[in-house]
């Protein structure tokens, strides 16, 4: 059965908006008021969960403020420091109470008035995704669009998920799905490609939604953003591919390493028994080193593998700190319809 966005299925969907913030101070009443406008009609509970990422701007007391006067919906998080845009996406996303989860930029270039219909898709088609696309972005083409375009192609031909706009923060997520994975480092870029590993792509979904021009604070990323993901989509395609059987990406290296180590040093020996000298060739060091490095592959897939039964049978440690607790009732602390 499908749910309708007045369906008493759909109203059981409440909603948390995650937004991380870092030194936004200028952007902080104007992007509370803006979601509150949005979300003015909306017809099921919501909460608005910002993290103040270690700003030292004046957006802890900001946001505070914000907090006393809405009322307890607004849910300021304060990390200790600055994490970065990831751990600060995670701790929301841990502090979250709804069964959809958005998260979106508090700069106020992604359009809280979107926030709707990307909902109403996820639950109405039963998706675990609903992507955000700037088809018109309003950035900088030297620093922001060109950089968005090599990494965005870059990120499709690794992931094979055909994604216009995975840069994108405004995104709907279906909470029971999104929890299943952890983010680290800087890979809120690439969590599409982590949701592939616990949900069909089938049931990602990507609309257009409108893009605005920063007019308040600067902004914190550059021509570097697409360096990093060059080096973050190394390890996106090691985890989609070799998550579960690490043994299996380096012992592949090692047995081929060292089958190549062994046919040069069994070259040499059919040489060496026809009577040639071989002490002064290259190609002896290179075998040797070659049957050495494959033995240390295979050694690492063996730890490897070790590491990864950890892993999975112990918790791991949150990529954040904070003084941030959830309310006590979980049937606070929530905007509900009037």
């Amino acid at each position: 059965m499908v749910a309708t966005a007045a369906s008493p299925q759909a109203k059981l969907q409440r909603l948390s908006i995650v937004v991380p913030m870092y030194n936004e101070v200028d952007n902080v009443e104007p992007f509370v008021t803006a979601v509150h406008e949005a979300l003015a009609d909306y017809d099921r509970p919501w909460e608005l969960i910002i993290v103040n990422d270690g700003s030292r701007d004046g957006t802890q007391q900001a946001l505070d403020e914000q907090a006393r006067l809405r009322g307890p919906h607004v849910r300021p998080i304060h990390l200790w420091r600055n994490f970065r845009q990831t751990a600060a996406m995670q701790a929301g996303i841990d502090a979250s109470r709804g069964e959809v989860i958005v998260t979106l930029d508090g700069d106020l270039q992604n359009d809280p008035k979107d926030i709707p219909a990307l909902v109403d898709k996820l639950i109405n088609e039963d998706l675990d995704l609903v992507a955000g696309w700037r088809q018109n972005r309003q950035d900088g083409m030297l620093l922001r669009k060109i950089p968005s375009r090599i990494a965005n192609r870059l990120i499709r031909r690794i992931t094979t998920l055909e994604f216009q706009d995975l840069g994108c923060s405004l995104k709907a997520y279906r909470a029971s799905v999104l929890k299943r994975i952890k983010l680290y480092g800087e890979m809120h870029r690439f969590i599409p490609a982590w949701m592939a590993t616990v949900t069909s792509p089938a049931r990602m979904a990507e609309v257009a939604v409108s893009h605005h021009a920063r007019t308040r604070g600067e902004s914190k990323y550059g021509i570097s953003r697409t360096l990093r993901v060059v080096l973050d989509l190394l390890a996106v395609n090691f985890f989609l591919k070799f998550a579960g059987r690490p043994g299996h990406f380096f012992g592949g290296l090692g047995l081929g390493v060292s089958m190549l180590g062994g046919a040069i040093l069994s070259y040499l020996a059919v040489l060496k028994l026809l009577g040639e000298s071989i002490g002064g060739r290259p190609l002896l060091w290179l075998g040797f080193f070659c049957v050495l490095g494959g033995l240390q592959f295979l050694t690492t897939g063996v730890l490897a593998e070790l590491l990864i039964r950890i892993y999975y049978e112990r918790g791991e440690a949150a990529p954040y700190h904070t003084s941030a607790t959830a309310p006590s009732d979980d049937a606070q602390g929530w905007h509900r319809p009037v």
